[in-house]
């Protein structure tokens, strides 16, 4: 097995579809095979063997797309982590995955070169490092056999955000990959005649699996862009015909403050939101202005993308969906039993998508499972219908007075104030209650909060005890590559250190 093989079988039957368009240059499922091939048979000609590691620290670009494939191709490793980490960042993954090859940007070089004496680095591939990316392609040739492996041999490693610590290189196998694209791909009807815009981090589980992956088993066109900018993300949805939209919540919600948004929109068929569940209030505006569902679905780097789906047939505001095809789904309770249906505690997952585990942590790796079922950190619950609905992170719970807070439901109720554009509630520490509840707030352009105005209009939505003790305004809040809120970061900055 090697889910690589698909490249393989989608230059025999649509040679000439798109494949990857990147600004002006469209290329072919036959050119891009051909690239991947010469790619595999240079670096293997330099020493690259079977389970050697290929890290790719880079912006979207189609020559990080073949590289990637290239590496799985040969039967080596692809290590994917993001480009806008800092050196001592770097200096802590390169360490944990000791890649052979890197293939990066000529602006991060020097900090990746730092490793080369202590670790298996022999080549940087970059336009000044040891060699460039045409210049390999120049040595390889088109005719490249793939690699069998085996299912349970990694094909990839994916590393985690790092917001519980030092991050992690989660591994995902072939067939973990190959599960997790087949279901993105059935559960979202791709066909051949979609073109799906992904300017959202390669790197990461959502640009990789869902979108990337999943587009090119299809044999659909991927149109990259190499981060997110309105301007050419809305030329993008009129010069290419865009039919697959994939952001992150944040980005709805600066998308609804923009005029004849259903014009705008008019080619895309589907649109979807990841990284985070989606307020019940943005939904709603999203369907009134555009006239499309936002469909969502669960699932993290450690599940290879989905677990369940928000849904084709019969779609539930506020929910993440059904469970996934193959994919198992049990809510338990702190000591790992089983609980009814209507009762919140956490989301373990058991099924062929999920993890084999952390690279070089077997510790974390042991913590991280009940037996074969994978403890997500979530808190969640199954409705009468079989909907899970995320309530929120296990960590991000607020004890304050004995009492259990969900943040997520003070947010959504906070996301229905006509003053609010973007919001994260967290506790914060308190000498009497243990923790307060507080709510971060970016008001809406214009805008103001008044604390005693918000204070009084939650107080008529939700106990007395959930309702935030502060609101506090803010210019941003600190987010991940991928779109998710930092709350640890939003904690660590406004704590007072004791002296």
């Amino acid at each position: 097995m090697n889910f690589a093989d698909m490249l393989d079988k989608n230059a025999r039957y649509f040679p000439d579809h798109p494949a990857i368009i990147e600004g002006d240059i469209t290329t072919s499922f036959s050119r891009i095979h051909q690239d991947v091939n010469k790619a595999a048979s240079a670096m293997v000609a330099l020493g690259l063997a079977p389970g050697d590691h290929v890290a790719l620290c880079a912006p979207n670009s189609y020559a990080w797309v073949v590289i990637y494939y290239a590496a799985i191709k040969a039967g080596a490793v692809a290590v994917t982590f993001s480009y806008l980490l800092k050196k001592d960042e770097l200096t802590k993954i390169m360490a944990d995955c000791r890649p052979k090859i890197v293939f990066t940007s000529d602006d991060k070089r020097g900090d990746l070169e730092d490793h080369r004496a202590e670790s298996d680095l022999s080549l940087v591939i970059c336009d000044n490092g040891d060699m460039s990316f045409p210049s390999l392609l120049e040595k390889g040739d088109r005719q490249f056999t793939t690699v069998n492996r085996h299912r349970d041999d990694t094909a990839a490693i994916l590393y985690t955000g790092g917001t519980t610590g030092s991050p992690k290189g989660a591994m995902l196998s072939h067939q973990n990959m190959k599960s997790s694209i087949f279901n993105t791909a059935h559960y979202e009807r791709c066909t051949i005649h979609d073109r799906a815009l992904c300017f959202l981090p390669l790197n990461h589980v959502f640009g990789q699996v869902h979108i990337m992956n999943a587009t090119l088993y299809s044999c659909g066109a991927t149109i990259l862009q190499p981060a997110f900018d309105l301007d050419r993300v809305l030329d993008a949805l009129t010069r290419y015909k865009i039919t697959k939209f994939y952001a992150v919540p944040t980005i709805y919600i600066r998308l609804l403050g923009l005029p004849d948004l259903k014009e705008k929109f008019a080619s895309i068929r589907y649109c979807f939101s990841a990284a985070a569940s989606m307020a019940l209030e943005v939904v709603q505006a999203w369907k009134e202005k555009t006239g499309l569902n936002i469909f969502e679905s669960y699932g993290m780097t450690e599940s290879a993308a989905m677990v369940t789906y928000n849904h084709f047939y019969r779609h539930k505001v506020g929910s993440v969906g059904t469970v996934a095809n193959i994919v198992e789904v049990e809510i338990r309770d702190m000591n790992g039993n089983a609980l009814p249906q209507g009762e919140k505690g956490e989301v373990c997952v058991c099924g062929p998508n999920i993890t084999k585990g952390y690279l070089n942590h077997p510790e974390e790796t042991r913590a991280a499972f009940w037996g074969d079922w994978y403890r997500t950190g979530d808190i969640g619950v199954f409705d009468e219908e079989g909907y899970l609905f995320i309530v929120d992170r296990l960590k991000d719970m607020i004890i304050t007075g004995g009492e259990n807070v969900y943040s997520r439901e003070v947010e959504e109720v906070l996301y229905t104030c006509p003053e609010v554009l973007e919001c994260a509630v967290v506790g914060m520490p308190d000498a009497e209650y243990g923790e307060r509840v507080t709510a971060y707030i970016i008001p809406q352009p214009g805008q103001h909060i008044d604390g005693a105005v918000l204070k009084a209009y939650m107080k008529a939505r939700l106990a007395s005890y959930k309702v935030p003790k502060a609101f506090i305004e803010v210019e941003a809040l600190p987010k991940s590559s991928a779109g998710k809120l930092l709350k640890r970061e939003i904690r660590d900055a406004y704590v007072k250190p004791k002296r």
